[in-house]
Parts: C-alpha cells; structure tokens; sequence
C-alpha cells in the first residue's frame, strides 16, 4: 500500500505592497506560526488552523505605515494559492463543507464548495468599523482574495451578533470547521474526483 501523497504547499508573493510567505499543511494538527504585523488578524488566523486542523504558517511584511489593505487582501490571495496547490485534482475529498459556529451573542454560518468556480457571498453587518486596529470591512477582503485563488465558492453569513469581535471571530471559526469538512478525505470515493464533469 502506497503512502499518501503529502498535501502540503508553500507560496510566496512579493509585490512592491507586501512580501508574503504561507504553507499550509491540510492533514496537520493545528499548528500556527502567524506573523503579519497586524494583531487581531493573527487572532483570526489562528483560529484557522486551531479548528480547520491544518498547520499554518504566515509571514507577511506590508505596508502598514498606510493601513492594513494590502496585507489583509495579499495574505487571503497567498493562503488561497496554497490550498489550491495542496488539494492538486482535489481526488477524494468531500469538497463541500459547512458549520454553524455561535460565539456568545453571534452566529454565524460559512459553506464552502471547491468548485473550481471561485465566487464570495457575504452578508455581515458589523457593528463596529474596527476590531483591536483591524478595519471590519478587510474580512470581506481576505476572503475574496481566498475564494479567487482557492477556486472555491464561499458563503459566508453572521445570522446574530451585536459584538463586532464576537461577529468576526465566530466568521473565522465557522470557516474553520467548514473547510476542514471539505478538504477531508472519503474513504469511499478516495481515487474520484467529486464531480460527475471528472475534473473541478
């Protein structure tokens, strides 16, 4: 019996805006190296990797002298590329994931598809404009530069929550868990693609 292919990926992007560095270990145990200057993004990062069991590394160097745009959006377009190159055809995965996560007041529910047909749809009325120095609307961001390179489609919806932290976060988890479910093996379909068109 042959050993499994390894799906891990390592990506780097430097623009004259940022120099980002992310790999991405999608049967890790939820280990994160996170460094991108910006606090409360590593926060969410983290929690990433803690509930989507992948190990996680990111270093990225931005410039934060102007805000934190292009770092948010070029570490979302980076990680993106990575779990793109880490699923390869995507054989035997679920493909499809999805969660519900509360934490405390808010609820928020995420469904990934890795369709191969990139596409964002979020509805999340923050209730602040800034989380710890991180601009609310950068969430939107990050995961629009992840849906485009990860070719997958997102859905992304805070059902409840009037504490903008409690919003972002249970957001973050809950695309934690769900992507998680879609990128974990079936044993039952573990040499096939998950389309009836053969490819995605």
């Amino acid at each position: 019996m042959t050993a499994p292919t390894p799906r891990v990926a390592e990506v780097r992007r430097d623009t004259q805006e940022t120099q980002i560095r992310v790999r991405v270990d999608l049967d890790g145990s939820g280990r994160a190296q996170l460094a991108t200057g910006i606090g409360f993004f590593d926060h969410m990062l983290e929690q990433i990797a803690r509930h989507g069991l992948i190990d996680l590394e990111v270093e990225a160097v931005g410039d934060l002298h102007i805000d934190g745009h292009h770092t948010v959006e070029d570490v979302g377009i980076t990680l993106g590329q990575a779990l793109a190159q880490a699923l390869g055809e995507k054989k035997g995965i679920g493909r499809y994931g999805h969660a519900y996560v509360p934490l405390d007041e808010a609820l928020s529910r995420v469904v990934v598809d890795f369709s191969g047909r990139p596409g964002l749809h979020m509805r999340v009325d923050f209730t602040a404009a800034s989380i710890g120095g991180f601009d609310t609307q950068l969430a939107h961001e990050f995961f629009q530069g992840l849906a485009n390179h990860a070719r997958a489609t997102v859905h992304i919806d805070n059902l409840h929550g009037t504490n903008a932290h409690h919003q972002c976060e249970s957001i973050f988890k809950a695309f934690a868990r769900a992507l998680r479910m879609a990128v974990t093996p079936d044993a039952r379909a573990a040499d096939r693609i998950p389309s009836t068109k053969g490819s995605l």
